[in-house]
């Protein structure tokens, strides 16, 4: 029998459509799955509370697949090359598989790593299990990289359609002697007080989950997801970007799966959403395109001129903001289905992060932070190019004066409330047309719905044309800056 190969599995919890597990089964002899745990090996960025819930579940997942294929996931905690070594020796392997990843930091780390284990004599290679196409594949003419979406997503067309996904393999070969290993629960991922029940009700992690939620959107999502995908009132997205962030689907799968699917809606007279999905799987592309060629941005603008930007410095608002207390509906309902699911609809985190950097004037990078920590599908890519889009010191970032006023967009995308009363049931008793600005209903009617404005539900922390014009003014003043400079 051949020696032994370990995959080391980070962010693609999966079997199916796993590069690294097919080069192991391709190489023959045992295999070992090995998970590291080394959270400071990834500081500042650590997966948040929520991240490290979800990771939990899915390991757990993960564990339970192996096991029905005679395998197991080995656990060991950091320095992740010392557990690699340490496997290594006590299973005599030589070959270690995995699946790359992107982060600046996990970058460099895995540099070392694979350089440390080839000086050892072992074979080491590395895999894309998570894009449909690397970062430094794609650039622009003049060989720059991408900083607008369009041109960009333009070339990702261009190039040759994804390979196509490869079935988890239905056995995995186990050695004579399994390695020594920790428990999931050792790594102690869960809070010891109890907080999750919200997700543990809206989420079922694994790879198997991942399955159910894809082929779910499939059938009663895709075709409507042109029009619905903007209302967070109504189950129009596909809800997919956690199962993404942990690799419990790859996005090959997403990409031949939804263009399948299209095909048999267009037969049908259907008229489908397909190309408005994927182009949304090409921002997810995009914002690692960025994350790899401008590593800065995790903590800095792209801008560079932003960093003159100024600031608020307001504790207080800044927690009416993460506690769902804004005197805002639509950003306070967001924020408290944020904080009992952790996740929350892509129109209100652009309504409730256009509040905290321009309504507010509080840095993007407190709100970078605050999602990071809450978001089960908290993505170091995506949630940085999200933030500084909207604080518009990004690429291809929303312009300043583009100020999401939360009334009207409250109004434009939960035009009966739905949302905000299931988020906000203070406001329950109110009728669809104050819903959204309760403050603007007569005194006779608040009473009647039994809201006390400043006691059952904030008042709003800061007016919004007021705010307006203060955000823009900043940004006059910023760009006075620059010029002087």
């Amino acid at each position: 029998m051949s020696a032994a190969s370990i995959v080391w599995l980070r962010n693609d919890l999966r079997l199916a459509d796993n590069p690294a597990v097919v080069a192991a089964i391709h190489r023959g002899g045992p295999i070992i799955p090995l998970f590291v745990w080394a959270p400071e090996e990834e500081s500042p960025w650590a997966p948040g509370a929520a991240a490290r819930w979800w990771l939990h579940q899915s390991l757990l997942q993960l564990d339970a697949d192996l096991r029905e294929r005679g395998s197991r996931l080995i656990i060991r905690r950091g320095p992740s090359l010392a557990a690699l070594r340490a496997v290594v020796r006590e299973v005599g392997a030589t070959a270690v598989f995995w699946s790359r990843r992107y982060e600046p930091r996990v970058i460099a780390r895995d540099s070392a790593i694979k350089a440390a284990l080839r000086a050892d004599g072992l074979a080491v290679d590395t895999f894309n299990a998570a894009l449909l196409i690397e970062p430094w594949a794609l650039r622009t003419k003049a060989g720059n990289p991408f900083q607008v979406f369009a041109p960009f997503w333009k070339a990702c067309l261009a190039a040759p359609e994804p390979s196509l996904p490869v079935p988890a393999p239905s056995a995995l070969v186990a050695p004579r002697h399994w390695p020594a290993t920790g428990t999931i629960t050792e790594l102690e991922l869960e809070s010891k007080i109890d907080w999750a029940a919200g997700m543990r009700a809206a989420w079922n992690p694994g790879e198997r989950g991942a399955a159910v939620r894809l082929k779910r959107f499939l059938d009663d999502g895709l075709a409507r997801y042109r029009d619905e995908r903007d209302r967070p009132d109504r189950i129009g997205s596909s809800r997919l970007s956690p199962y993404l962030r942990f690799g419990e689907l790859s996005p090959r799968q997403i990409w031949h799966a939804v263009q399948a699917r299209a095909a048999i809606d267009r037969k049908a007279g259907i008229s489908g959403s397909a190309e408005v999905y994927l182009r949304e799987i090409g921002w997810r592309e995009f914002a690692y395109h960025l994350l790899f060629h401008f590593p800065h941005t995790t903590d800095a603008p792209l801008r560079g001129e932003f960093a003159h930007f100024p600031c608020a410095d307001d504790s207080a608002s800044l927690r009416a903001w993460q506690r769902g207390r804004t005197g805002y509906p639509i950003v306070d309902a967001g924020m408290r289905e944020l904080w009992t699911t952790g996740w929350m609809h892509n129109r209100v985190r652009m309504i409730a992060a256009s509040f905290l950097v321009k309504d507010l004037l509080l840095p993007w990078q407190a709100g970078a932070r605050w999602f990071w920590n809450t978001l089960v599908d908290a993505d170091l890519a995506n949630n940085t190019l999200g933030w500084q889009w909207t604080a518009g010191c990004g690429a291809d970032a929303a312009p300043y004066f583009r100020i999401f006023n939360p009334i009207t967009q409250g109004g434009k995308f939960d035009p009966r409330g739905d949302y905000v009363r299931q988020w906000v049931p203070e406001l329950q008793r109110l009728p669809n047309g104050f819903v959204h600005e309760p403050w603007a209903a007569p005194p006779s009617l608040l009473q009647r719905a039994a809201v006390r404005l400043g006691l059952d539900y904030p008042l709003p922390i800061i007016e919004h044309a007021t705010a307006r014009q203060r955000a823009l003014a900043a940004f006059a003043t910023m760009k006075g800056q620059r010029a002087a400079g």
